[in-house]
């Protein structure tokens, strides 16, 4: 035990073993030694009664200038002086470390437990947890989430009750969840037991969070109350706790559900007043219920939430959609006069494939489902669809996320190293992910397969310029790349620069895709990109990059063929003439042809 580091005048006083008391209390007259753990400093000497028979002992001075280290030292298993009186001068002390260094207390950290002690592994702390009657009552609650058994559930609650367990926030939580997913015969019964639950939490002052609220709201939505889960939705607030969209989601549909479009907007409000984003469930109901209340507005608003934010919808989503443009509200609906420059400078300003200007043109829509050709025209009406550009600013602040997320999590030294590289070596006209296009219909890895993409990348490049191959260390030093023709390729990309290994531990997705992205060029790979990583980067941007930068390949028996990117864009789009069309989301990005919703009405010359 050293000084105290808050003060470092201040000395170590232990005066009582784990066992019996110090033989160091034999200073003292008093019958009540100071507690473990005290801390003597000189300053406070004068103040202890017994402070003249320290000064007899000659042991004040000793504790002023060469504290005690322990109790016990590691060096001994049984304590070298045991008696019940010692001086000063039985205590050797190193001067060089200011430390005693004599034994004497035969309590050993080796066999603490076994004397007696309450030093306790991590391992046993964790299990000891998990034995007590509140760990056992978590285990078993756990297990009832997983079934769904709210009945033994609410069983274990009451026994828990009974045998006076102390409940924390996960039981309650976990009690209030199973409540509000279960129906049945006795559900209004079963709700009621959920808000006891929820009121006996907050009698117990256990705290709440984001959960507990949550799940509070959705027993409030399973007893049709909307109101009521917003308001509890609003109190979270006052505990300090940010909603997230879950918790949203039980007033929200309430409302929709009721047809309360009035209250569901308020709902929608208070979420974008916390920085909340709808994703498409949400927007889809709000425009449910904005097109059963015939608010046009509302509707033409949410389509460009749709657009911004989903850009695909979801077969659901495009019934409502179309129920709306064949509405007898819809064709009551537009302006039949419209100031064309106004709609010109909308569609230019946005990058086209919109212009927000309302609805254009009067009468009935003509609602078709369509396909459209290599070249984004309509196979209904005919229109041509926009190539939708991308504002350099956004991407060059994409890639200055990007890279911050991937120094956030790959190697930062490795990292940096490439970014390094990528600026020597750079630019690029497009970017290869080695791995990825020569596992493609092989069992093994195939560097003839890459090579023959490398080439038709090389022969399309306006520079002439190799395409930058992103290769993970493992592929470049064993297995086929021992062969001697794979040595001279992969010799041969390094030298001109074409050629980028990634190190061990770090993830070759971050690179190749920071490379596409830094010098705005393709990206050839059949990466869907839809794992946890790639959702890091948001549904704002990204889509709509990966949509314009990438490049897929097919292999088949007549050799490779590299699909480029459409051009147009597949988003939800508005015409310069008022019409939409609206795409369909694919279970696969390569599929062909996608469904789209075209919706026109006559334009009056």
């Amino acid at each position: 035990m050293g000084q105290n580091p808050q003060n470092p005048h201040c000395l170590p006083f232990w005066v009582i073993t784990r066992i019996r008391i110090h033989p160091i209390t034999a200073f003292f007259s008093s019958t009540k030694p100071p507690v473990l753990g005290f801390w003597l400093c000189p300053s406070k000497v004068k103040d202890f009664k017994e402070s003249q028979n320290l000064k007899k002992t000659h042991a004040l001075s000793l504790f002023k200038n060469s504290p005690i280290r322990c109790n016990y030292s590691y060096l001994f298993g049984k304590p070298i002086k045991d008696s019940n009186f010692f001086g000063a001068h039985d205590l050797f002390v190193n001067k060089k470390a200011k430390f005693c260094n004599l034994a004497i207390s035969g309590t050993s950290r080796r066999n603490e437990k076994a004397v007696g002690g309450n030093v306790m592994s991590l391992r046993e702390k964790k299990k000891a947890r998990r034995e007590a009657p509140e760990g056992v009552l978590r285990f078993k609650l756990d297990a009832c989430s997983k079934r769904g058994d709210v009945v033994e559930g609410l069983r274990l609650y009451d026994e828990a009750r009974k045998n006076g367990v102390e409940l924390n926030q996960h039981h309650y939580n976990v009690l209030l969840y199973l409540c509000s997913q279960n129906g049945g015969e006795n559900v209004s019964d079963l709700r009621k037991q959920g808000f006891e639950i929820f009121q006996q939490m907050i009698i117990d002052k256990v705290p709440p969070n984001e959960a507990t609220f949550t799940n509070a709201a959705r027993l409030a939505s399973a007893m049709e109350d909307p109101e009521m889960a917003f308001d509890l939705v609003k109190q979270m607030k006052g505990f300090g706790i940010l909603p997230k969209l879950r918790s949203y989601g039980p007033p929200l549909f309430g409302f929709c559900k009721k047809g309360m479009a009035d209250k569901a907007y308020e709902v929608d409000a208070h979420m974008i007043e916390y920085g909340v984003v709808a994703e498409e469930p949400e927007l889809s109901s709000l425009l449910k219920v904005s097109a059963d209340v015939n608010n046009a507005d509302k509707v033409y608003e949410l389509l460009h939430r749709l657009r911004t934010s989903v850009r695909q919808a979801t077969e659901s989503t495009v019934g409502i959609i179309e129920d709306w443009f064949e509405s007898k509200h819809a064709a009551k609906t537009g302006k039949e006069n419209w100031d064309v420059s106004k709609v010109k400078e909308g569609v230019a300003r946005g990058g086209g494939g919109w212009h927000g200007q309302g609805w254009l043109g009067c009468g009935q829509w003509r609602v078709v489902r369509t396909q459209m050709d290599k070249e984004g025209v309509c196979g209904s009406c005919g229109e041509r669809l926009a190539c939708i550009d991308i504002d350099p600013r956004e991407t060059e602040n994409f890639a200055i996320s990007l890279s911050k997320l991937a120094l956030g999590r790959d190697v930062k030294a490795d990292f940096i190293r490439f970014q390094d590289w990528l600026q020597r070596h750079g630019p690029f006209d497009a970017v290869v992910d080695g791995a990825n296009l020569s596992l493609i219909n092989q069992q093994t890895f195939s560097f003839s397969q890459l090579n023959s993409v490398v080439h038709r990348l090389h022969d399309m490049s306006p520079s002439k310029k190799l395409p930058l191959v992103i290769l993970h260390k493992s592929r470049v030093t064993g297995g086929p790349a021992q062969s001697p023709y794979n040595k001279k390729l992969l010799e041969r990309w390094k030298n001109s620069g074409a050629l980028y290994v990634t190190p061990a531990g770090s993830n070759d997705d971050w690179y190749w895709l920071y490379a596409a992205v830094c010098y705005k060029c393709l990206l050839v790979t059949n990466d869907e990109m839809r794992d946890h990583l790639f959702q890091l980067l948001g549904t704002s941007f990204f889509p709509r990059w990966k949509e314009k930068h990438q490049v897929r390949l097919s292999v088949s028996r007549s050799g490779i063929a590299l699909q480029m990117p459409p051009p147009y864009s597949i988003v939800i789009q508005e015409s310069e003439n008022g019409s939409w069309h609206v795409p369909t989301t694919t279970n696969d990005d390569l599929e062909t042809p996608r469904q789209w919703l075209c919706a026109t009405r006559p334009i009056k010359s």
